[in-house]
């Protein structure tokens, strides 16, 4: 791509979009609006980035966040001025927490602008807060070298920021005057004659690897391999790695090395490359909620690699016991939320465990114990879920596990389906990949997450409740621009099933109206209004039917029926 000398934005337009091309960007999602038209015209017109039109701007920004997961590299985000950039503010925070590289431009209005009632116009510095690794408000443009160099340089910094020393959001103001449309002029022939593209960014020729993966922060000095014992425990929380393989073969390294069990989170990969890891233990959390084998099975150290799962059971538990905890993460997160005996070693696991001596420790009768009541607990689990004909929603998880087509996405969204998932998700090999918004646990964006996923994959699903779907339907109105397909499990129980575990739901009045909150969608109707194939899950045979092939194209929701309140009762009769 040349210059675009046709006046003075849309020639920074094209130095900003080009420096970001040449840095590694292939991804844009633009929202429509007059302030930000010459970033759109520059995005568009590059032949090397891939522009999505998305109407809604929280809708966009979390399909960016999806783009971005997929893809583990910075997706730039659009709008105009006003409170556009303010719907992007959900999805920043969880890019913040779960540590996904986006680059936000919002466009402005010019300072002379600011402050006198001008149209569309709010306070953008910092709009943010806090919750960007870096903000920066871009000079006004110039047809001007020294700004020209400027704008480039500091796209540098933020494409770095974005990505190191932890990956999160950017946050770039950047104010425009008229004109905005590429309304050709005089003000940038002066110094077109003195600009040369091969020149002017010869130095952004970097390598591959640092486009792709960008190295992990280390301890100044590498932590010590952990004195042996025979009663220690490894524990694997949520965990997006950038190379699921090479992440599960440097645990299964850990186990062989210290000859101790995994406990395996349902949101890690580790359970869907469980070939490699013999003492891999997925029932946690049901076989700890007995409190005489939870007494036994006491650790004296635990190994925990990055942040804890989602069992409630386990965290008690390991705040009852209270082991000597350390906590390997390559990040500069507090992950102990239970404020135990711990020492943090920030340290990426793959490196932490490339430490340790190429051998087979010794079983030892604890982890053999651990083994032991997994697969009794397991053959249980399985044995129940075979004979289960009824629509009990917590089968669509083990279901999954068992017939999802391999290396298949899946977004797991928040609430129940996460809880469902680390609870009876199976054992396989299949190379599922688990991706979730576990950064701030909220239902906002699912859909639109998963589609920014379904986007990069070509094929994956969605498995979710009812009213994190609902809350983000306006993510169908990106149904035109995807090029992959997608298919949504809803567990339609007409209500936040996650609130009949809670002490909450024995208070009636409130609790139906207030916090089950029942919306009453009849959902092929929904889905006819978008142009979404709808099918209604009545047997699970037909189920699993639907799962093998996936479609290549389109978007597809799946419903399956159920009754909120018995299954409340099955989970805790289990």
């Amino acid at each position: 791509m040349t210059f675009d000398f046709r006046n003075t934005n849309s020639l920074w337009a094209s130095v900003l979009v080009e420096t970001l091309v040449r840095l590694g960007l292939n991804k844009a999602v633009i929202c429509p609006g007059s302030r930000s038209t010459p970033l759109t015209v520059a995005l568009v017109r590059h032949p090397q980035v891939e522009a999505i039109p998305v109407l809604d701007e929280r809708s966009a920004s979390f399909l960016a966040l999806g783009l971005a997961k997929a893809a583990c590299l910075p997706v730039v985000l659009v709008c105009t001025s006003g409170t556009a950039g303010a719907n992007f503010y959900p999805a920043l925070i969880e890019a913040r927490e779960s540590r996904v590289p986006l680059i936000v431009l919002t466009a402005d209005r010019p300072p002379e602008l600011r402050d006198c009632a001008s149209g569309q116009t709010i306070d953008q510095q910092k709009l943010f807060g806090n919750f960007p690794n870096w903000y920066h408000e871009l000079a006004v443009p110039q047809a001007d070298i020294s700004l020209l160099t400027y704008l480039r340089q500091t796209l540098v910094q933020a494409w770095t920021r974005s990505r190191l020393p932890i990956p999160g959001p950017v946050h770039l103001n950047c104010p425009f005057r008229d004109p905005l449309p590429p309304i050709a002029d005089d003000s940038t022939h002066a110094i077109a004659p003195t600009l040369n593209p091969k020149t002017f960014f010869q130095h952004l020729s970097i390598p591959s690897t640092y486009a792709s993966t960008p190295p992990l922060p280390h301890s100044p000095t590498p932590p010590l391999p952990l004195p042996p014992s025979p009663h220690g425990l490894i524990i694997t929380g949520p965990a997006e790695p950038t190379h699921p393989l090479r992440y599960c073969q440097a645990i299964a390294h850990l186990c062989q090395s210290l000859g101790w069990p995994v406990l395996a989170e349902g949101l890690s990969p580790l359970r869907n490359y469980a070939a490699l890891n013999p003492y891999l233990i997925s029932t946690y959390d049901g076989i700890l909620r007995n409190e005489d084998v939870a007494a036994q099975l006491k650790p004296e150290q635990v190994l925990q690699l990055g942040p804890l799962p989602t069992s409630k059971v386990l965290r008690q538990w390991l705040a009852r016991v209270n082991p000597l905890r350390w906590v390997v993460d390559g990040g500069d997160r507090n992950l102990d939320t239970l404020h135990g005996s711990t020492m943090p070693i920030t340290c990426a696991v793959e490196d932490f465990a490339a430490q340790f001596p190429q051998s087979n420790a010794e079983t030892t009768p604890y982890a053999r114990l651990w083994r032991s009541l997994d697969h009794q607990f397991r053959h249980q689990l399985d044995q129940t879920f075979q004979a289960l004909s009824l629509p009990i929603e917590s089968k669509l998880a083990w279901l999954l596990s068992r017939h999802l087509p391999e290396n298949t996405p899946l977004l797991i969204a928040n609430s129940m389906p996460v809880r469902d998932v680390e609870w009876f998700w199976q054992p396989n090999d299949r190379h599922i990949r688990p991706y979730f918004n576990r950064g701030a646990n909220g239902i906002d964006g699912t859909l639109s997450t998963a589609l920014g996923i379904a986007q990069h994959h070509k094929q994956a699903v969605l498995l979710t409740g009812d009213l994190a779907l609902l809350h983000d339907t306006n993510g169908f109105l990106a149904r035109s621009q995807l090029q992959g397909h997608l298919t949504i499990i809803v567990i339609n129980n007409n209500g936040g099933g996650i609130f009949e575990m809670l002490p909450i739901a024995q208070f009636e009045p409130p609790f139906e109206t207030f916090f089950a909150t029942p919306q009453n969608i009849h959902f092929a109707t929904l889905c006819h209004t978008y142009g979404v194939e709808h099918g209604l899950i009545k047997t699970w045979e037909q189920c699993i039917d639907w799962l093998n092939p996936l479609p290549q194209t389109g978007i597809r929701l799946l419903e399956l029926q159920t009754n909120r309140k018995t299954d409340a009762r099955w989970r805790q009769d289990i």
